[in-house]
């Protein structure tokens, strides 16, 4: 039976780098070729990085994108990677428009250009449309085997690529990825691409981006599943990873001569010397728990934001509260204590225990710690302009936003939000205060999942021999805003383990007043609730960007009408104080 090395190369391509991403390529087309690998396949769109959004729409970028394809074919002859087949992700276009196109290199010259989408100016492909002119579906014959071609949404259709693939009789696909994180879609990821294999007939190579390009986090989770469905091989998720995997394939019967709909190209490559077959021990990575899954997303968004981005550095208010302290915590484990600054930011309201639990943060993780009171900042407005009540409220945050902006523009920091999604679903945050930011780390984080990782984190700690990062009275205090006596969160919201029950059915189920009272909540809550996440779209507007780990983020998934007059229940006032 044909035997052959697969090489699938999960990188962290950066967007418009043309340069830096074809060095990518080429770095790992090497280190599969010295590791004996005959196919080495890279992710969707990795000459560009991914998504490229608008810049789909410049002829300039697309053209830069094919020229840098040709030249990365002669540049990967050059390497010594001439007899590889090397299969990459680029952007091209046409008289239709922008395309999501695969290349084959192999001998300096680029075989095959396979356009499978039209490229719209959204940010990820969420519609299955196949624009390739003519239907091409092309077959690539090498080492006595059939092997073919899909791009990401290829393989969630039932109807498309794959199943023409099926009827031609291929034996092995290749499947070019940038299928971005959300929590639990790991499992369904894989179900789907056994269940792809099985229905084909044909084994299926997997290969995803990993990384993070603005609010969208790419776990890698790239796989080898046999024509069974059997995993053969699975890389480690958040890291990039050169997953050598052999395969040893029936060569299938006579390739058909016509699929109905479709136009097959069949290209042969040369076909190299195969080395002596030394069987390469098969990796199969466990898939992490969910919290350990959601805190590498989390962990990646930010530092690819900073990095990408060129900061050093972030800086963020540390108040000794949940938020802060499990953002502190991420910050550390993805850019180091060096690059973390931590202000502490106490007003006439501020407790005791806020500056002793924050100081305590601080010293348990290493991040830089200074103290900035903001009590003369805050009478200076409240008795210039007379403010009580709400006001003098807001007027704390807003101090404490102009604060770390202003340290931000004299120091170069990128300034950190610390709000969780609870919180910014219910319109739980003052604009120009604690709203302000370059970055939201925890912005699709809900309250009782906050908690989750914090825990989960110390927990983490301890069973590496570490010191736990985050102080258990952060954990364990009621949470507060601090901006009146006496304070709690609790005054004017529901318990947040019921509040966050609640708003997954609302925000990320779409679920109705009526539904929600059906599934046995109060009536009341509800409609508070339901009024909150809709009086509160302004504010969701003005945030920062940040990782989305759920199915539904603010901002990215999930936009009502500024002005909106629809109620679940009752007609409530629209205008809400800021």
């Amino acid at each position: 039976m044909p035997q052959l090395r697969l090489a699938l190369a999960q990188v962290n391509a950066c967007v418009g780098d043309l340069t830096g991403n074809a060095e990518l390529v080429i770095d790992r087309a090497q280190r599969a070729v010295e590791a004996g690998a005959q196919i080495v396949l890279l992710p969707e769109m990795v000459l560009t990085g991914y998504p490229v959004e608008d810049l789909a729409l410049r002829r300039s970028f697309a053209d830069a994108s094919r020229s840098t394809l040709d030249s990365l074919a002669t540049r990967l002859d050059g390497a010594g990677c001439g007899e590889a087949c090397v299969v990459v992700g680029y952007l091209d276009r046409d008289a239709a428009g922008a395309r999501n196109c695969a290349a084959v290199l192999q001998g300096g010259v680029v075989h095959t250009r396979y356009a499978k989408h039209h490229l719209p100016n959204y940010g990820v492909f969420d519609e299955f449309r196949y624009f390739a002119a003519g239907n091409e579906l092309p077959v690539l014959r090498i080492h006595g085997l059939d092997v073919g071609i899909v791009i990401c949404e290829d393989i969630w259709q039932d109807h498309g690529p794959v199943a023409a693939y099926s009827e031609a009789g291929v034996d092995l696909l290749l499947c070019l990825n940038g299928s971005p994180y959300e929590r639990s879609k790991d499992d369904a990821r894989g179900a789907l691409v056994a269940r792809r294999a099985r229905e084909s007939g044909a084994a299926i190579a997997y290969v995803n981006l990993v990384g993070a390009q603005d609010e969208l986090v790419f776990d890698g989770d790239s796989m080898v599943v046999s024509a069974s469905g059997e995993m053969l091989a699975r890389a480690p998720q958040f890291t990039e990873h050169l997953l050598l995997v052999d395969v040893d394939l029936p060569a299938g019967g006579a390739l058909a001569e016509t699929v109905s709909g479709w136009n097959l190209e069949r290209i042969t490559l040369s076909e190299a010397s195969l080395p002596a077959w030394q069987p390469h021990p098969p990796e199969v990575t466990r898939p992490l728990s969910e919290e350990a899954e959601v805190w590498g997303a989390l962990v990646t968004g930010l530092r690819d934001y900073v990095h990408k981005n060129g900061f050093r550095s972030v800086i963020f208010g540390l108040s000794g509260g949940i938020d802060s302290a499990v953002v502190a915590a991420l910050a550390v484990d993805a850019l180091g204590a060096e690059a973390v600054h931590g202000v502490s930011m106490p007003s006439a309201y501020s407790s005791y225990h806020s500056r002793t639990d924050a100081l305590e943060m601080a010293e348990r993780t290493g991040l830089h710690y200074r103290v900035e009171p903001i009590g003369a900042l805050v009478n200076a407005f409240v008795d210039q302009l007379a403010l009580t009540g709400l006001a003098e409220e807001n007027v704390q945050a807003r101090c404490r936003g102009v604060t770390l902006m202003a340290l931000s523009n004299s120091e170069g920091h990128l300034v950190l939000a610390t709000g969780n999604k609870s919180e910014l679903a219910v319109g739980y945050t003052t604009i120009y205060g604690d709203a302000v930011g370059g970055f939201a780390p925890i912005k699709d984080v809900s309250k009782t999942f906050v908690w989750q990782l914090a825990r989960w984190r110390n927990a983490l700690a301890v069973a590496n021999g570490q010191a736990p990062p985050i102080p258990e009275e952060s954990i364990t205090k009621e949470p507060s805003a601090e901006l009146r006596p006496g304070q709690f969160d609790s005054d004017s919201l529901p318990d947040y383990g019921v509040l966050d029950e609640i708003l997954t059915r609302y925000v990320e189920g779409d679920a109705s007043f009526a539904d929600m009272v059906a599934d046995g909540y109060d009536p009341e809550m509800v409609e508070d609730v339901v009024h909150r996440v809709d009086r509160a779209e302004y504010k969701r507007r003005q945030y920062p960007p940040g990782t989305k780990i759920g199915v539904k983020a603010f901002g990215r998934d999930r936009r009502l009408p500024l002005t909106n007059s629809w109620r679940e229940r009752a007609n409530l006032p629209t205008t809400s104080p800021q």
